[in-house]
């Protein structure tokens, strides 16, 4: 008998335990899905200070005692000098990694609102580090006129290509005033593209009615489930064309030695080759282009960070902000529910 007792006992108080778990669980999905949207918050940083940091780490490797003295007297001369012209140029650093929603733009938004609340015109600049292989017109249209801010208040902006910026990402360079990309970095497509996949003769194969009300006569030119006829594959094409011709437009604007009967179709160009075609002004890597900036700017990266809930603070480090993390927890539940039906 006291055998089962005990047997009951660790039952009870394994449940316990599941129950516990399983609440704690509970709390921190919750407490998190709390948290998600909180507001977001602009962080700058001095990337002279890290360069400078970087440095004096090798001074003490390379240098003796006296050696160092010598430098550093030197450098808080340079630093007083600094100091003393107010006036030098200030280069802001942005960053935007682009999807095919260019789901971003909000973030750059509120980067380009803190700039501007600080950016002097005419000395001052922007540099954009920009990654995007394009997407919808509506998003990357907006981005792209959320940089002509800085433009219009006479803030020069440089945009800095690594690897790709094709279709949206390549009008959002455009409205740069210089394009900087690397050697094997794509750019270009200048070219709109739609692709809706059609079921109307599957369903009409399988005696399935479909139908759709509409007022006007090209509310829906192009659908998926409907017949598409040659009245709405023209007008949706003519749509499509006009998209075309906006977009060729914007880039005429904004690169007028660009020769549009040769790049406005369609296709991509490595950098070293866009040089010569008007799309890229010059060749370098954007970490190479900040670094030459150091000597004769200020250089600050601004960007975009989510306030963190108390949660997330207490434990980030142990991944609890991501609800994936929970698993584990799920499973060692599932687990003592196993031993206590056995």
């Amino acid at each position: 008998m006291p055998f089962w007792l005990d047997i009951a006992a660790f039952a009870l108080k394994a449940l316990l335990i599941v129950a516990m778990l399983a609440a704690l669980a509970a709390l921190i999905a919750r407490l998190t899905r709390r948290g998600a949207g909180r507001p977001r918050e602009i962080e700058v940083r001095s990337l002279n200070e890290r360069y400078e940091q970087m440095r004096d780490e090798f001074d003490t490797k390379i240098f003796d005692r006296k050696e160092r003295r010598l430098l550093a007297k030197a450098r808080k001369r340079e630093a007083r000098a600094r100091a003393a012209t107010p006036k030098g140029k200030r280069v802001y650093v942005l960053g935007f990694k682009g999807d095919p929603m260019a789901s971003t733009v909000k973030q750059l938004a509120l980067e380009i609102d803190a700039v501007l609340t600080v950016a002097r015109p005419e000395t001052d600049e922007v540099v954009l580090r920009l990654q995007s292989p394009g997407g919808t017109v509506t998003g990357y249209g907006l981005a792209a006129a959320e940089l002509s801010r800085l433009r219009d208040r006479r803030i020069k902006v440089t945009a800095s290509v690594d690897q790709v910026a094709a279709s949206g990402g390549y009008m959002m360079a455009c409205a740069a005033d210089k394009i900087v990309a690397a050697p094997f970095a794509l750019v270009g497509s200048i070219g709109v593209v739609a692709q809706v996949p059609n079921l109307h003769r599957l369903l009409k194969k399988n005696d399935i009615d479909y139908e759709e009300l509409t007022a006007g006569e090209f509310k829906r030119s192009v659908s998926m489930l409907g017949e598409i006829t040659p009245a709405g594959r023209e007008h949706f094409r003519g749509k499509i064309e006009d998209t075309h011709t906006a977009f060729k437009s914007f880039v005429a604007e904004r690169r007028p030695t660009a020769d549009l009967a040769k790049v406005a179709n369609g296709d991509v160009w490595l950098a070293s080759e866009a040089v010569n075609l008007g799309l890229v002004d010059a060749v370098s890597t954007g970490d190479d282009l900040l670094f030459h900036l150091k000597d004769e700017a200020r250089l600050f990266e601004v960007a975009t960070v989510t306030r963190k809930t108390l949660l997330q603070q207490l434990f980030g480090g142990l991944g609890f902000e991501d609800r994936s993390a929970l698993a584990p927890l799920g499973e060692l539940a599932k687990a003592f529910i196993r031993i206590r039906n056995n």
